[in-house]
């Protein structure tokens, strides 16, 4: 049972990590800033550095784990984007904006980090 929530977990916060980044490699910097209002005053490079470690970090979510090659890097990665998670809190609650979404991401991450490194889930 917890094998299988932690898989629904990866996948979920794989795929929102997936998407995310890729929009900040693929979309214009000014296609971004409506909707993502720090992207106005960050410089195209740090958002595409931003949107590859999300990719990387939802390939690292899932294929450690899944193909058994190295799985501890499957709660690193968890470990690594509740990091980015909390630079995302931090700059959503500057600009006054909510920051529900990074934080549940972040516990997200963190109940997988706990589940694979702690509990001994490794199936």
């Amino acid at each position: 049972m917890w094998n299988t929530a932690l898989w629904v977990a990866q996948g979920l916060v794989a795929a929102l990590m997936a998407l995310a980044g890729a929009a900040k490699l693929l979309v214009s910097r000014e296609k971004l800033a409506p909707k993502m209002h720090w992207a106005a005053t960050w410089p195209r490079e740090r958002i595409r550095l931003l949107g590859l470690a999300e990719v990387l970090g939802a390939v690292g979510l899932v294929a450690p784990q899944a193909t058994g090659i190295a799985p501890l890097l499957t709660p690193l990665a968890a470990l690594c984007l509740a990091v980015l998670m909390a630079g995302a809190i931090q700059t959503h609650r500057r600009l006054g904006e909510g920051f529900a979404p990074p934080a549940v991401v972040a516990a997200l991450c963190l109940a997988i980090a706990a589940g694979r490194l702690f509990v001994g889930v490794q199936a």
